[in-house]
């Protein structure tokens, strides 16, 4: 039952209320594409084991391999943790929906869902804005990077980039989910996210939207600022050097964290940035499987295709 109707007592009589109350949503998915349901559970769950095997042996290689035991290693082996965690919210519940063909989401679990999709979007951007601010400190001051990247900050930014952005975004999950959601229950959407609520809310929105974008501004465009001020740092650094092989190795190292840095800003950006539209439901879904899934899939590729050191340990490992 999708709705819960609100009885009201007035003058010893019991009359009917016309107020409405959600109490689960109907996550609509891929409507367009009825005949090829099973197909797209296959794919995404081929996408999902690669990320958890991916990911994992990112994992394993930056714990316990003593060539990796450095800070730009130690974040992206807590990177590649956030990428399973990040994943393991969303597709889950979409391979069940495309197998069971059920899509409905109690009002209860959307909102945990949407939480954790928050606090776990923000905590990978702030972690990669440390590891662009790691990258800085490698190049630019390279005689001082082990008493500045030492392991006690290491651990303390990988900390605060976790729990910086929780109450804030508690407090926004509470504001979406504090509004009146009276009317139709379906989300043109893949999970519970922040535009597909607002859209099918009751009411005016203005004020909730606007602590959406106020949220993505600060989460999202200052640590994207972070990194673009440190890249510039860098690559005027870069460009001083004396040596051809001395440039080519130091764009190496940054080339990789760039290629992830664009796919989940500039997809991600689209979604909560861009002004709202009647026609937008169709394109946030594509946006929104580039950095929940496509980034996730190919941050190992692309952290051990452009690393020799990343090669050479997954050598050693994967013979035996």
């Amino acid at each position: 039952m999708f709705y819960i109707i609100a009885h009201a007592e007035e003058t010893g009589k019991m009359e009917r209320s016309n107020v409405t109350f959600v109490v689960e949503f109907i996550l609509l998915g891929f409507p367009d594409l009825p005949n090829i349901q099973r197909l797209l559970f296959g794919i995404f769950l081929v996408i999902y084991m690669s990320i958890l095997i991916g990911n994992g042996l990112l994992i394993f290689i930056t714990t316990t391999n003593p060539v990796l035991q450095t800070p730009m290693y130690f974040f992206l082996g807590n990177f590649s943790f956030l990428e399973i965690c990040y994943t393991s919210v969303i597709i889950p519940k979409m391979l069940a929906d495309l197998w069971t063909q059920k899509k409905t989401i109690s009002f209860l679990a959307c909102a945990v869902q949407t939480c954790f999709f928050f606090t776990l979007g923000v905590a990978e951007c702030l972690l990669l804005a440390v590891m662009a601010y790691d990258r800085y400190v490698a190049i630019c001051k390279p005689l001082y990077y082990p008493i500045i990247m030492n392991r006690r900050v290491c651990v303390q930014l990988v900390i605060a980039s976790w729990i910086t952005g929780i109450p804030v975004l508690i407090g926004l999950t509470y504001q979406i989910f504090s509004l009146n959601f009276c009317g139709p229950n379906k989300l043109n959407h893949i999970f519970c996210d922040a535009p597909p609520l607002l859209g099918v809310a009751c009411g005016d929105t203005y004020q909730k939207e606007l602590s959406v974008h106020i949220s993505a501004l600060l989460f999202v465009m200052i640590p994207f600022l972070l990194i673009l001020t440190s890249y510039v740092r860098i690559i005027t650094t870069i460009l001083k050097l004396p040596s051809t092989s001395g440039k080519s190795k130091a764009f190496s190292t940054c080339s990789s964290h760039l290629m992830v840095v664009g796919l989940f800003y500039g997809s991600g950006s689209i979604v909560y940035l861009r002004p709202k539209s009647s026609n937008s439901g169709n394109s946030d879904k594509i946006f929104s499987l580039i950095y929940t899934t496509v980034t996730p899939v190919f941050n190992p590729m692309i952290y051990s295709l452009r690393n020799k050191d990343v090669i050479d340990a997954l050598r050693k490992l994967l013979p035996k």
